[in-house]
């Protein structure tokens, strides 16, 4: 642990590629680089793009925002991405953070029927990481609900503090929904926790909302600060649902408060650090950050 004397920096803030949705992964590096997120975490789902490591370096490059996760394709929408063997979506991940300098890669527990997959789950991981600086950070889920009955989709699972995963990500909208004490999982993870993903969540809904920080019932703002006063070294992703926006206008201010409220928080414990890390006008155009050049999607092979 580090000491009080050599606190670590404070957290970077990424913004989620699924956050932009329906839009796509081009439009995500231009809105971080536009207004002034750390960094990006790519959703590997359907959209070519986020599984096309020569185009994703290219926007990297064009917008200067850098990659510092890579969420595996473990959702049931995306089964088919990276073909259907779970252990060879996770080495393909890998091997594009790799490639990208990210240093996490986010999975789900494996789902019950995926047998196999699930009785060498904390193994295989294991033998992963004796390959890779990557982290492979197990993300916390929720049971199911239906007509009053709880349904356990995940094996071992849902809930990594009960698993022996050495590094976890946190997600509040999922706490939410499961009716998890986020600052007691926090607690209880300890130096397991690498990663956050900041959304919110009202507590009283099965869905799993993502919300925009602060607009749910979440401990979003106790948890941020928690982190900064402790030796949190990871990042904190904002993955929230911006789908509903009503125009790309609304879904950059959404974007830009969730980013806010982030900073806001973290900076309790970096006094003046909100000083020179204030969030870019909405109303701006495209980041000076941005290099010359062609657009890099329009050059993929």
């Amino acid at each position: 642990m580090l000491s009080r004397a050599v606190k670590a920096p404070r957290p970077l803030v990424a913004l989620s590629t699924a956050s932009v949705f329906p839009d796509r992964t081009p439009d995500a590096f231009e809105v971080a680089a536009r207004l002034g997120y750390d960094g990006v975490e790519v959703m590997v789902s359907a959209d070519a793009v986020s599984q096309d490591v020569d185009v994703l370096r290219r926007l990297v490059d064009y917008h200067g925002v850098p990659v510092l996760a890579i969420h595996a394709p473990c959702l049931l929408i995306t089964q088919r991405v990276w073909g259907r063997e779970p252990w060879g979506k996770l080495v393909r991940a890998k091997d594009v953070a790799e490639k990208l300098g990210a240093r996490v890669v986010v999975v789900h527990p494996p789902f019950r029927w995926q047998r196999d997959y699930a009785k060498d789950f904390g193994a295989g991981l294991a033998r992963m990481r004796e390959e890779t600086d990557v982290v492979f950070a197990v993300e916390n889920m929720y049971p199911l609900r239906a007509g009053g009955a709880e349904v356990a989709p995940y094996s071992p699972h849902w809930n990594p503090v009960l698993m022996d995963s050495p590094h976890v990500t946190l997600d509040l909208s999922h706490t939410a929904v499961s009716g998890s004490d986020a600052l007691a999982m926090a607690a209880d993870l300890g130096d397991r926790l690498v990663h956050v993903h900041m959304a919110d969540g009202s507590g009283v809904s099965y869905r799993d909302e993502h919300l925009v920080p602060g607009r749910g019932a979440q401990p979003c703002g106790p948890l941020l600060a928690k982190l900064a006063a402790g030796d949190y070294s990871g990042s904190v992703v904002l993955e929230v649902n911006t789908r509903r926006a009503a125009t790309r206008e609304a879904r950059l201010a959404d974007l830009a408060e969730a980013l806010e409220f982030t900073r806001k928080h973290l900076d309790t414990a970096y006094p003046g650090a909100g000083d020179a890390t204030g969030v870019a006008d909405v109303a701006a155009g495209p980041s000076a950050n941005r290099a010359a050049g062609p657009d890099p999607v329009s050059q993929r092979g």
